[in-house]
């Protein structure tokens, strides 16, 4: 998919890229990796009209996720809106972080749309880390309608940028940064990221 049949400045690795290595405390393929944020509009289970995408480990450095597309996800009657579907991309382009064990955030995505996507669909979404190269990160994304093996509907490539905690306390609301921060597992999550070097 990425790299192989298209070309697309900007999310093409550099010839000096390595190969992703998943990391020694990576969650186990298979295992639920959860919401990073109760109020993420992808994974939150708190976000009342969000995608609650879930996200498990995948092989390698990859992850597999479902949503399934509701009535506040539509643009088109009886279809999903692209913005939520690029949304669905980039939220499980994001948790490859997790097997990384680096924080990071969306730099670039760059998706394509090659189906509509009806209301009440399940969209089976693939993804995974292709190369590292410094502080970026490149990954592919597939969406398939219905079934892991269904037609593709969307996919993308993306470029994600490491980034310390840092650039979420200087940049986000204060008070919704203190309440995550005095979460327990938020803490933890943070300090396991933070030690990777």
């Amino acid at each position: 998919m990425s790299g192989t049949d298209r070309t697309r400045p900007g999310l093409t690795p550099p010839t000096d890229a390595v190969a992703p290595v998943r990391h020694a405390d990576a969650p186990a393929p298979g295992e639920l990796l959860g919401a990073h944020y109760d109020r993420c509009f992808g994974c939150g289970t708190g976000q009342p009209h969000g995608l609650h995408l879930e996200a498990r480990a995948g092989e390698d450095v990859s992850v597999r996720a479902e949503f399934t597309v509701k009535e506040a996800h539509q643009g088109a009657p009886g279809l999903a809106h692209g913005g939520v579907l690029a949304t669905a991309l980039d939220e499980t382009l994001g948790s490859l972080n997790w097997l990384l064990r680096v924080i990071a955030v969306t730099g670039r995505l760059e998706t394509d749309f090659v189906r509509p996507v009806p209301l009440g669909t399940v969209l089976h979404l693939d993804a995974r880390v292709t190369a590292v190269h410094g502080r970026k990160i490149y990954s592919s994304a597939v969406g398939r309608i219905g079934a892991p093996d269904g037609p593709v509907a969307v996919r993308a490539d993306a470029v994600f940028i490491e980034v310390k905690v840092d650039h979420f306390i200087e940049n986000g609301r204060t008070e919704e940064i203190q309440a995550a921060m005095a979460d327990p597992d938020q803490v933890k999550r943070a300090r396991a990221f933070e030690v990777n070097p």
